[in-house]
């Protein structure tokens, strides 16, 4: 899919603004992240400034913003005490990145397609929870834990449910009526005008919020905004002293196992929430762009690389920032490009200031974003459909809601792969009974995934067959069976089936299985079975036919074993006369396969010598026991004979084509003389009507007219060995109607029955 390009003059404006909406947004959850995983402060901010400038340059996504992720807090902190240093973790990050791109290298990214969309819905829809939890203790000033803290349990000892209740008896007037108010203020920004404005609302609550907090000042407690509801940003008195900021790898424990033990670890649960995350942004972005994978993991690689040579916490596809992006009207990634270079000039260059903003205006920023994304109307849709759909949803939900990210989800995909098991475990295959020309046959088909939860069900089937049964097992849509399981198909096709009398027929197997394709029924017209059935029941076999055609219950066919088997000869049943209208192709209208039937078209389904010559061979020498004449509705032959009924202009005159007057002249011994004058003065709805009725009559017409013009099928008809019968063809419906057929002869009394299925 071609990307939009970064740098457009009409999207660098909204780019710009939501560059630096997500930057405020960004700047206390890359310092809560940092505090949560026990890291240095300002490795969250380096992190988030690797995140914004090194893999939003790299990435392939125009919606995505990474930093470091909250799901990634636990693990963060474990490594640390197990390596038991900062700076060894950092040498750990740089080989997580390493691993991270040769993943993506070896496009390790199929992965995030076997994400189920509910697991990703339930995602988007538990942060939207968290999100809403997590920010009311903020938005009233309650800030014992850092911003993006994201786990159920808390670092305070409390947890996000009785975090709420903490605040009843710990409510900061001051800092609650700034969140209060910016919260109220975004939503009515976004119901009224005001959302047409090129000011966003998050921009105008930031400012508010600080000019509020300077107001508050003055007028002390309980109004007065402490600096612990502030952001906290580390301050170097010096340009000079960033550099002590920074801290590097500890290149001494590059032969440390561990290292790499703790690098991998990174690596697969960076690469696991940054798929996730990636496939959640794609549902949540407007213009649904989809992002490559493979290229994803590899700018996350470097990302990671960097952040661990310079200080940095690992970095992950984010998809809190992402979110909020998106809500700003985010265009491109240059947005996330900007919020990385926010977040290095003003970080190091005018922290004082940045430090003036109150916490409780970001958490409503936040929370006006989470509410966005538990989406009733999601809700409704996963509800909407069944509960393989909305269990594994909900579950998802509440397990990221009670636990963390990584856990939730994984508990999320183990619900689904349970459905999944499930639902092939009690419905492992169809049971569908077919008639085809040689008799029933029970086909039954293979899930697509065969394990070996499913052997006693399908084992319980094959041993109600009776005897003389056939049993056609197909696995044409399968592509995994079960060891156990085609061990049993074996015994029982070799050795169980054969001594209990019942016929096996087998489909689709794949090569690796060594079971090999056998058709052991009759599926196509045979000389056996041209010789014993009558033309009574060829036209029972062409109605059932057209039945299955328009329900969709076409028979199962090989068509290269029926390709090999006529090979040598045909054996017909019918013969069609119909037209050649591209709408009625006969083979599929009546559900038979090669060998069955034979095909005369000619516009208008008329008879010449030639069609005649055609019948007479199908019938006289090939031994088709039925010649069926078909008409259609909306017939363009008829329709234009019936334009030109009385007419004093020729058809070559209006067409320009020499011989199509043949075609209409013929039909035109269908219409009624004493409608003529009645055509023009006819509605279109009225002369397509007619029409149909012409159509009808001609193919009545043409059923009398065959055994008046040809002897040798005059004879044949005379004699019982063939029946000439009418048809009409809805196209419309797909309905066959079959029209006054030619009693005589159609059943002679010496004629033997064939047993065919109806």
């Amino acid at each position: 899919m071609p990307q939009t390009r970064v740098f457009s003059l009409a999207t660098i404006p909204r780019d710009l603004t939501a560059g630096l909406i997500v930057f405020l947004v960004a700047l206390p959850l890359c310092l809560g992240v940092a505090l949560a995983s026990n890291a240095p402060l300002f490795s969250g901010i380096l992190a988030g400034i690797v995140g914004g400038i090194i893999v939003g340059s790299l990435s392939g996504s125009h919606a995505s913003v990474t930093g470091p992720a909250a799901g990634l807090t636990a693990i963060v902190a474990q490594q640390i005490a197990l390596l038991g240093s900062f700076e060894a973790f950092l040498l750990a990050v740089v080989v997580g990145g390493a691993i991270q791109i040769v993943l993506g290298v070896v496009r390790a990214g199929f992965i995030a397609a076997f994400f189920p969309t509910s697991v990703i819905k339930g995602l988007l829809s538990a942060i939207g929870v968290i999100l809403i939890l997590k920010q009311i203790p903020h938005l009233l000033g309650h800030d014992t834990d850092p911003e993006g803290e994201m786990a159920f349990f808390q670092p305070d000892s409390q947890n996000t449910i009785s975090e709420l209740f903490a605040v009843v008896g710990d409510l900061h007037v001051g800092a609650a009526t700034i969140g209060i108010v910016s919260l109220v203020l975004l939503y009515v920004w976004d119901k009224t005008r005001l959302s047409q404005s090129r000011v966003p609302a998050p921009l105008v609550i930031v400012l508010g919020g600080v000019a509020a907090r300077a107001a508050f000042e003055s007028l002390g407690a309980p109004w007065a905004i402490e600096a612990s509801h502030l952001v906290q940003v580390p301050i170097a008195t010096r340009l000079a002293e960033v550099g002590n900021f920074l801290t590097f790898p500890d290149w001494a424990r590059w032969t440390d196992p561990t290292i790499y033990t703790a690098g991998l670890v990174l690596a697969v649960v960076a690469t696991l929430e940054t798929l996730l995350n990636l496939e959640a942004i794609e549902k949540l972005d407007p213009r649904k762009r989809v992002a490559p994978a493979n290229r994803e993991l590899i700018a996350q690689g470097l990302g990671n690389i960097c952040a661990g040579l310079i200080g940095g916490i690992p970095v992950t596809s984010v998809i809190v920032r992402s979110s909020v992006n998106i809500n700003a009207g985010g265009q491109t990634k240059l947005s996330t490009i900007v919020h990385g270079g926010l977040l290095l000039s003003c970080a190091l260059l005018l922290p004082q200031y940045l430090n003036q903003i109150p916490l409780a205006c970001l958490a409503a920023v936040l929370l006006h974003t989470g509410a966005k994304l538990v989406s009733p109307a999601v809700i409704r849709e996963m509800w909407n459909g069944g509960r393989y759909q909305f269990m594994p949803f909900l579950i998802t939900v509440v397990a990221i809601v009670f636990t963390d990210l990584v856990r939730g989800v994984l508990i999320g995909l183990a619900v689904s792969v349970s459905f999944i098991l499930y639902s092939n475990m009690k419905r492992p295959l169809r049971r569908i009974v077919e008639r085809h020309l040689g008799g029933e046959i029970l086909r039954i088909e293979l899930a697509n995934q065969v394990s070996f939860l499913n052997r006693a069900v399908i084992d319980s089937t094959l041993d109600q067959l009776k005897r003389g049964d056939h049993v056609l097992l197909d696995a044409r849509h399968t592509v995994y069976i079960d060891p156990d399981v085609l061990a049993m198909i074996r015994d029982f096709t070799e050795h169980s089936a054969p001594a209990r009398g019942v016929k096996v027929s087998l489909l689709g197997f794949r090569e690796r299985y060594h079971i090999k394709d056998q058709i052991e029924y009759v599926e196509f017209a045979t000389r056996e079975l041209q010789g014993r059935i009558s033309p009574m029941q060829v036209l029972e076999v062409l109605s059932e036919g057209n039945r299955r055609f328009r329900t969709g219950n076409r028979l199962t066919r090989d068509l290269g074993h029926e390709l090999r088997a006529t090979a040598e000869g045909q054996h017909p049943l019918a013969v069609v006369l119909s037209c050649i209208d591209s709408r009625t192709p006969i083979e599929l209208i009546f559900d038979l396969g090669l060998g069955d039937i034979l095909s005369v078209r000619v516009a208008g389904n008329i008879i010449s010598p030639k069609v005649l010559g055609s019948i007479e061979y199908s019938c006289a020498v090939a031994g088709a026991k039925l010649v069926l004449v078909m008409g259609h509705t909306r017939c363009g032959a008829v329709n234009a004979a019936v334009s030109f009924a009385g007419s004093s202009e020729s058809v070559y005159e209006v067409t320009g084509c020499e011989h199509l007057d043949h075609v209409v002249n013929d039909i035109l011994h269908a219409i009624d003389p004493d409608q003529l004058a009645k055509i023009p003065a006819m509605s279109p709805s009225e002369r397509e009507a007619y029409a149909d009725e012409v159509a009808r009559e001609n193919v009545r017409s043409v059923v009398r007219a065959i055994p008046a013009s040809s002897q040798t099928l005059d004879k044949l008809l005379r004699s019982g060995r063939i029946a000439i019968v009418g048809a009409m063809y809805n196209v419309s419906t797909g309905m066959i109607e079959f029209l006054d057929q030619v009693p005589r002869g159609a059943v002679s009394d010496d004629q033997p029955r064939a047993s065919v299925a109806e």
